[in-house]
């Protein structure tokens, strides 16, 4: 299968769409057409375990890998997830359920393609890269720099650089990523958010002047950011996953439709849902959970996309975003996979920080999508009520779609089942969800996660117990505007 660019980039391999993360004029790649998984596909599906599912949906996008490299990569990639399970659902009520999608090594929902796209990248490297190193560039909001920096640790021919908002993530994703082991893993900190530093990434990836330095280096850029296609991918194959477990479960039959609620920011997680319906899985409503950062909420209810609006930092501060790279996939397929409207609307964003689609067509072609938002005080109502209810823990941007769930039932009354996508572990944001149980103002993220525990009984993970005694070993802290500078400060260096 061939992948073009929303842009209008030339038609590429699937491979080659991996290793180069983007394309050249700016434009995300998307598969030329859509697969679709029959009946008798899902029911051969249905007792298989993950890695088996996951080469299974991965081998129709990717022809130029074979089924038995992708199921050899999905072994060792999910080997690495607590039970092998890397999207557990757990049954809330039997009527919602929640997709665990916080059991890898970095307890992030980010581990379930991270931990795999290393060894697509790698294979693509080697069919398609002539002996260039490749550099990987990473910004990040919290969770995708960890599960990064974990992914291509100690790869071979391969250099990492993650970005990230110094004052914008949490104390356990800042720690996490300042602790990484690795010779090839760079972190730093910037002075902005992380719609700046994905601004700046996305800028050097189509600047040829830069390109061109790098390649003088020996380096061919890459991403590990969701608009790289091998990070998409990974992520349909849990919501067919999901969907299998239900039927599996007989909680569901096979053909019943299900809904999904996904917290997002970039809108990388709720895409991927929308592929598994495109691939045929059947899913009802998509519920868009935003934070206060409520620019996707107000592109679904409106139509207009305006990034031009205060930015809040928040208790889920992976999702405070007001740029989502992948919405433009979605216009995508709105404009009919026309790239001269995709490209008009994106230089609307740039000269204008905001474009409008008309809203009836929007509707009319994505009446899946439901947008809704959650408050401050609706995330910390949403995890003590949850906990009170159901004694079941939630991370902020969980709650922030239990939040959007309930509002979204409260409106319609909608009595399908409904799947909440649960993306972190709670223990990453100790401090927020112990004040929202208990009012407590902990700011000490060891005894936060300490009372935390005393409080819920809810185990502590291993990989943030042993935080506590880590060593921070990227401390580097830089204005944004020299991110492209740092870039070769610290590829100049590992040539010396």
């Amino acid at each position: 299968m061939e992948f073009i660019g929303t842009r209008g980039a030339p038609p590429v391999y699937g491979g080659v769409a991996i290793l180069k993360g983007i394309a050249p004029d700016g434009g995300l790649y998307v598969p030329s057409s859509f697969p679709r998984l029959k009946r008798e596909d899902l029911e051969n599906m249905l007792w298989m375990d993950y890695p088996e599912r996951a080469a299974c949906i991965m081998k129709e996008f990717l022809d130029d890998y074979t089924e038995a490299e992708l199921k050899e990569y999905a072994d060792k990639a999910y080997a690495r997830f607590e039970n092998g399970e890397p999207a557990p659902v757990t049954d809330i009520d039997g009527e919602t359920f929640i997709m665990e999608l916080f059991h890898g090594p970095t307890l992030a929902f980010k581990d379930v393609a991270l931990t795999i796209l290393p060894y697509l990248m790698t294979s693509a490297r080697k069919k398609y890269a002539g002996g260039e190193k490749t550099l990987i560039l990473v910004a990040t909001s919290g969770d995708t720099g960890k599960a990064a920096l974990e992914g291509f640790k100690d790869v071979e021919g391969t250099e990492i650089i993650v970005f990230y908002p110094s004052d914008g993530v949490s104390d356990l994703q800042k720690l996490q990523m300042q602790t990484t082991k690795g010779s090839n893993t760079h972190v730093v900190g910037i002075k902005g958010n992380f719609d700046d530093a994905q601004t700046a990434v996305k800028r050097i990836f189509t600047d040829p002047e830069c390109k061109r330095k790098l390649q003088e280096m020996g380096y061919a850029l890459s991403s590990a950011n969701s608009i790289n296609w091998g990070r998409l991918m990974p992520q349909i194959v849990y919501y067919v996953s999901a969907y299998l477990d239900l039927v599996g479960a007989e909680e569901i039959d096979m053909g019943d439709e299900v809904n999904f609620a996904v917290p997002t920011g970039n809108f990388g997680n709720v895409l991927a849902a929308y592929y598994a319906r495109k691939m045929g899985i059947p899913i009802g409503k998509l519920i868009v959970a935003s934070n206060v950062n409520n620019v996707l909420t107000d592109f679904f209810t409106t139509g207009k996309y305006d990034v031009n609006r205060p930015f809040h930092k928040t208790m889920s501060p992976s999702m405070d975003i007001l740029v989502s790279s992948n919405l433009e996939r979605l216009l995508f397929e709105m404009g009919g996979r026309d790239p001269g409207f995709v490209r008009k609307i994106m230089d609307e964003l740039s000269r204008f920080g905001m474009y409008t689609v008309d809203l009836e067509v929007l509707e009319e072609k994505f009446p899946e999508f439901q947008g809704y938002c959650a408050t401050e005080e609706d995330t910390a109502s949403a995890i003590d009520n949850f906990f009170e209810t159901h004694d079941y823990l939630l991370d902020p941007h969980t709650a922030v779609a239990v939040s959007a769930y309930y509002d979204y039932l409260t409106e319609t009354g909608d009595p399908t089942k409904t799947v909440i996508a649960s993306t972190a572990s709670p223990y990453k944001f100790a401090h927020d969800v112990l004040k929202s149980l208990t009012g407590v103002n902990e700011p000490d993220p060891f005894r936060a996660i300490k009372r935390l525990h005393n409080f819920t009984g809810v185990r502590v993970p291993e990989e943030i117990a042993g935080l506590e005694n880590e060593t921070p070993v990227h401390t580097l802290v830089i204005e944004k505007e020299d991110m492209e500078q740092t870039i070769f400060d610290i590829l100049r260096a590992k040539d010396e």
